[in-house]
């Protein structure tokens, strides 16, 4: 495994690489990262994995600052599956030059996160605007656990006629039914089994309950999931997954979309 540290010696190597297979990452590597990784190889021989925590796309510094960081174990995981390149670059590598596509935010933006965490979009979509600028990868690995950012960046990519491809992963989520994040290492045994109880009541809700039943108990879904322990939620919708526009048949192709807290760790989720 290559280790880059700085833009200039990364396009060096891998500037005349048609298919690089790009999977960023803000660390805290885990079994999600790695179904991103394993697809991405299938993809390509030369997959490149980022470890960047990106400072403009935090709601405040304090988030940023208690992100969870490993790097030295994260490094060792990445050299066990051996992929080709790790790119480190520090914040002046990524935000000292002007890219050569402005970004695009679509108005879905407002919606869900966008609409709690301002700017939140502005920034994520900038630093893979500038990552896409610098590695020019011929494909991005994303999850759907982060629907409404993957869905954000692939607009961008079109709008903008940019080549890459964004390919779509499943979220993987652990046996008791909660989606695999790097927050979760920051909740205690007693918080993991609350986050799965909102799993598992938003399916059993979205399997037994008809669309508009489930909008018109709304009040009453988000009474029970505070009822679990939970501190606070910030949104709670169904969101049609092709139009992105609030699902009002029952036949529409949608998943619920949930933000709540647990202490002071913010989740996200969609089934």
């Amino acid at each position: 495994m290559k280790i880059f540290k700085n833009k200039k010696n990364l396009i060096n190597v891998i500037s005349k690489k048609r298919d690089i297979a790009f999977v960023p990452t803000m660390g805290s590597i885990h079994k999600g990262h790695l179904s991103l990784i394993k697809k991405a190889k299938k993809n390509s021989k030369n997959v490149l994995v980022s470890i960047y925590v990106n400072p403009k796309q935090f709601h405040s510094n304090s988030d940023f600052k208690k992100y969870p960081r490993d790097i030295n174990k994260d490094i060792e995981i990445l050299k066990k599956i051996k992929i080709q390149y790790l790119y480190l670059p520090t914040d002046n590598d990524i935000y000292s030059f002007k890219p050569i596509l402005r970004v695009y935010i679509n108005n879905f933006s407002k919606k869900l996160c966008g609409k709690c965490r301002p700017g939140h979009f502005k920034g994520v979509l900038n630093v893979i605007n500038r990552f896409i600028d610098i590695i020019k990868p011929h494909s991005v690995f994303l999850g759907l656990k982060d629907f409404q950012q993957l869905a954000l960046i692939r607009h961008h990519v079109i709008k903008n006629k940019i080549l890459t491809r964004i390919v779509s992963c499943p979220t993987i989520r652990d046996k008791n039914g909660v989606p695999l994040s790097s927050r979760n290492s920051k909740l205690s045994k007693k918080q993991i089994r609350m986050a799965a109880d909102v799993c598992r009541h938003l399916r059993k809700i979205k399997k037994d309950l008809a669309l508009f039943k489930l909008r018109k108990l709304k009040l009453k879904i988000i009474k029970k999931i505070i009822s679990f322990g939970v501190k606070k939620i910030d949104y709670l919708e169904c969101i049609n997954l092709k139009t992105l526009k609030l699902a009002k048949k029952n036949n529409e192709n949608y998943n619920i979309f949930i933000a709540y807290y647990l202490g002071n760790v913010r989740l996200i989720d969609n089934l």
